[in-house]
């Protein structure tokens, strides 16, 4: 995992910021510039996604992240997770709790609820598109489905270009020797015992509120926020204030003042 920019301060507290499946570390622009400064920042992207292709044989994101803290000598670090990046934050806070000082998580992933009607069909919608060939519609549908209405055209394009990047990836990496393998750790809700922000979006799709409403229940000491504007990626849609969220959540928590 190569980091996307960031500093070995020991003056200040390491934040990870761990992008969603549909996008890359290009998601995380505003939210990374307003915690630089007082915090050292990276924000890496994980294989398969902007400039990490697969590489073959197995592995594990969580590997991966502990291997970027490792080779910086941070001991601790808060995570800050987008939907799939929630999921490999929770993850990594389960197998090596010592390295993790606090979770965000916006709209998090996690396999602990089944899956709901409206990501059932988005899955066999996405998945027809693929098979028939018809990437931009896919690319499109993932814009409409993962975007609120407060995002502008620009987040919808930066999306659309982050989409298209990982399904080329994923394509690239179809033969590789040996196969690409992603191993996912089993999330630990109980061992996850550092403060955790759970935040949810009013209109994400129902699965991931459930989500949100399990973590706040089974975290030792979640928070809990939903956004009444918010669709799945709120770093993306209302970007200042998705920062000034996670930003002031940190302070408080970490006990570091601007």
């Amino acid at each position: 995992m190569v980091p996307d920019r960031g500093t070995t301060n020991d003056a200040h507290p390491a934040v990870v910021l761990l992008h969603a499946g549909v996008a890359d570390s290009r998601m995380w622009e505003v939210q990374r510039r307003a915690l630089e400064g007082r915090y050292a920042v990276w924000s890496p992207d994980l294989r398969g996604f902007g400039e990490r292709p697969h590489e073959p044989g197995p592995f594990s994101h969580t590997d991966d992240l502990l291997a970027l803290l490792d080779g910086h000598g941070v001991e601790r670090a808060a995570l800050v997770g987008s939907s799939f990046g929630g999921r490999v934050a929770l993850e990594t806070a389960s197998v090596a709790p010592d390295r993790v000082s606090a979770l965000v998580l916006l709209c998090g992933a996690a396999p602990l609820l089944p899956a709901t009607d409206d990501l059932v069909a988005f899955d066999e919608e996405e998945e027809r598109l693929l098979a028939a060939g018809d990437l931009d519609g896919a690319v499109e549908l993932n814009v409409r489905t993962w975007l609120g209405p407060s995002a502008d055209e620009t987040a919808r394009e930066l999306l659309q270009a982050m989409q298209s990047r990982a399904f080329a990836l994923d394509a690239a990496a179809e033969e590789p020797s040996p196969p690409v393998e992603l191993r996912r750790p089993e999330i630990d809700l109980a061992a996850v015992a550092m403060p955790a922000l759970v935040v949810s979006g009013d209109h994400d799709l129902l699965l991931f509120r459930q989500t949100a409403r399990h973590l706040a229940e089974h975290l030792p000491q979640a928070e809990t926020v939903s956004l009444e504007w918010a669709g799945h990626l709120p770093s993306l849609e209302r970007p200042q204030e998705t920062a000034s969220l996670v930003a002031g959540y940190l302070d408080r928590v970490l006990g570091h003042e601007a």
